[in-house]
């Protein structure tokens, strides 16, 4: 590495770095080191870490964790959640409590009806692609474009009924699999969501 990129990954890169994705000091100082002080590649560098740890720890238990709350102004809207983690240490960390925060907030704002796609009844999933099917079949356009649209009118609607497949409220970049996915990389443990209940005024 150079002596001039060796000046750039300073304590402001690494703390704007660090903002941006949630990951440690120290790890935010190494993937700032590989890319060469090329924050862009960094974050990419870091997104890799956490989708691989993520995986590797994604059969140990959670047992632990904690209940969140949040009340829209007004209080006509609220929503309970449940995420868990592997030990009490992490769950008790203002960090692991901001995150819960977080999940809370975007599942007030965005109104996912479940968890992951695999939540999705089968029945309705195939229902939902079958009428996409129809509507790109009457659109006339060729075989290749109709697969791409599908593809494409399936990833819409996976971010608007799926939790992890929407953009987060705070960083539209990101994707909250990718927000767990760097959250499990910051604390080292395997991280799930148990439960949540969405409340609106007047609705059954």
């Amino acid at each position: 590495m150079s002596e001039t990129n060796k000046k750039e990954i300073g304590v402001d890169l690494i703390k704007a770095l660090r903002e941006k994705t949630s990951a440690s000091v120290m790890e935010c100082k190494r993937a700032l080191q590989e890319a060469e002080g090329d924050e862009d590649k960094a974050m990419a560098i870091l997104k890799k870490r956490g989708i691989a740890l993520a995986q590797k720890k994604a059969g140990r238990t959670t047992k632990e964790g904690a209940i969140g709350s949040y009340v829209h102004t007004g209080d006509k809207l609220g929503v309970l959640l449940e995420v868990n983690c592997e030990t009490d240490f992490v769950a008790r960390t203002p960090e692991f409590k901001e995150f819960v925060s977080e999940l809370a907030m975007q599942i007030a704002a965005s109104d996912p009806k479940y968890i992951e796609t695999s939540g999705i009844p089968a029945e309705l999933l195939e229902e939902t692609k079958s009428k996409f099917v129809e509507e790109i079949d009457a659109s006339g356009i060729s075989q290749l474009d109709k697969e791409k649209l599908l593809d494409d009118k399936m990833k819409i609607y996976f971010a608007e009924v799926c939790l992890f497949d929407q953009p987060f409220i705070k960083d539209p970049a990101i994707t909250i699999r990718e927000l767990v996915q760097s959250k499990i990389a910051k604390f080292g443990e395997n991280i799930t969501i148990g439960r949540y209940f969405r409340f609106k005024l007047g609705e059954a």
